[in-house]
This record gives structure tokens, sequence and C-alpha cells, in this order.
């Protein structure tokens, strides 16, 4: 997903290609897509902005699923293992991947006023964090960068 996905688009294409997705590559790896697994990337993916676990278990005795909280860090362990979905450590919370059909370096965009979340693709290995690890003989593995601040609509309100 680029920086445009502030934009008003159809959640339903995200949902389904994402599913879809999911679905492949559990396929290929030989890995559960148990419903509950499928449930909870679903309710992720149906809008941008992060969940925390106990909103995703709300949703999911909403849908008649006699959830406990294990069950749904359970499934979150599973999604952000596989790479179907991301900690959003700032907020506490889980998004969907927007970038599902290969390796990535995501960074998020957190919106203070809607909430609301996306994720675009950086190289770690550029810019100054690339430069100092360099500097120090640093190899980058993982790195979490999340900016917040105002999406255009909240930016274009103020």
């Amino acid at each position: 997903m680029t920086p445009d996905a502030f934009d008003p688009h159809n959640h339903q294409d995200c949902i389904a290609d994402g599913l879809a997705a999911a679905e492949r590559h559990c396929a290929r790896e030989g890995l559960q897509f148990t419903p509950i697994r499928r449930r909870v990337l679903e309710i992720l993916l149906g809008d941008h902005t992060a969940l925390g676990a106990y909103d995703i278990l709300d949703r999911l005795r909403k849908d008649g699923l006699n959830a406990q909280p294990p069950m749904a860090y359970r499934a979150l362990d599973f999604l952000v293992m596989h790479g179907f979905a991301h900690r959003i450590e700032r907020l506490n919370a889980f998004i969907a991947c927007s970038h599902l059909h290969g390796d990535h370096t995501p960074a998020f965009l957190i919106c203070r006023t809607c909430q609301r979340v996306v994720e675009t693709d950086t190289d770690p290995a550029a810019g100054e964090l690339g430069r100092a690890a360099r500097q120090a003989g640093f190899v980058i593995e993982r790195t979490v960068r999340e900016a917040e601040g105002l999406c255009p609509a909240c930016a274009e309100a103020a």
C-alpha cells in the first residue's frame, strides 16, 4: 500500500486480495489457516485503523464465536509471525500487512486524529540509520518505523 491509501477506496478489494494471498501462502507452506485466523485477518483487512487484541476479541464475539483472549492472541501471533499482520508499537495494536507479495521493510504513517494507519515500504540500509549502522559495523535485521501526524483529510480539516 502506498500513502494514497489515505484516499477513499473499496475495502472489499483489500479484504478479498489479502485473504486470497494468505490462503495461497498457507497452502504453499503447509500452514493451517484456521477459521479463527482467517476471521482475524479479515477483521484487520476491513479498514486501515490498527486494532487492539480486545477490539478483535469483541468483533469475534459479535460473530457468535465464544472467543477468549488466548484465542485472539494466538491468531494474532500466527498472523504476525507469517507476515500477514504487523504490530504497531506506538498503539499497541495490529494492522493487516498490505504488502503480502514478498519481503519488505514496513514503516507506518499513523494519523493522530482519525487513527488511520497506512503501511509504506522503506529501505533501512538507506538514509541516516543505514549510514550509522554501516559506520558502527552493525547489520540491521529488523526495524520499527512509525510516524505520527495528520492524514490528508485531517490536515485539511485542521
